[in-house]
């Protein structure tokens, strides 16, 4: 849909093509133990495997076949060295499998170590995230249509954040494709 509810968390904040998320999270469901599993618990394989269904669904939208390059979005290195993994990355490949694109993890990164986002405020979010990012070559996403992909979005600041540093410094188009809209 064109005009669906992730689109809009970003009206009037940062220009992107197109975004979507492959269903709706609400606690209690079965796509909490899902994300939980995903994140928490190491199940990286689901998160690719639910990434792959995503493309599959992503691939039936013209907005997202012009895609170029699909970009995780990226942990702090001592949050991914905890975890063990990047969530991200996993749903990420799952879709570049589908869609018969090549994933990007080197050029945007995230410079500064947050805490969690799960319990802050939506002003708070974008105070979190604000400068957290950076791209290390421009040039490589210069008029490229990048796909940023998220386990979740809520707020949307994260992904706004990382939106932001790649206009701030490339001619990129982006989209936004997520797991979950909360």
């Amino acid at each position: 849909m064109e005009e669906n509810p992730v689109v809009q968390l970003f009206y009037g904040r940062v220009q992107i093509e197109q975004a979507t998320s492959f269903f709706y999270f609400s606690k209690g469901s079965k796509y909490q133990d899902i994300l939980y599993k995903l994140k928490y618990k190491g199940m990286m394989e689901l998160g690719e495997e639910m990434g792959k269904h995503f493309g599959i669904d992503l691939l039936k939208s013209p907005a997202f076949t012009s895609v170029d390059l699909i970009c995780p979005v990226p942990l702090h290195p001592k949050k991914e060295k905890k975890r063990g993994y990047n969530q991200s990355w996993w749903i990420a490949s799952g879709i570049a499998q589908q869609l018969n694109k090549p994933i990007s993890v080197d050029n945007l990164k995230r410079l500064i170590y947050t805490e969690t986002q799960t319990k802050r405020t939506r002003f708070e979010r974008w105070q979190n995230v604000e400068g957290i990012f950076e791209l290390t070559n421009p040039e490589a996403f210069n008029d490229k249509h990048i796909l940023l992909v998220d386990d979740v979005v809520t707020t949307g600041s994260t992904l706004e954040a990382c939106a932001q540093a790649i206009h701030s410094k490339s001619t990129a188009r982006i989209s936004i494709a997520t797991l979950a809209k909360a």
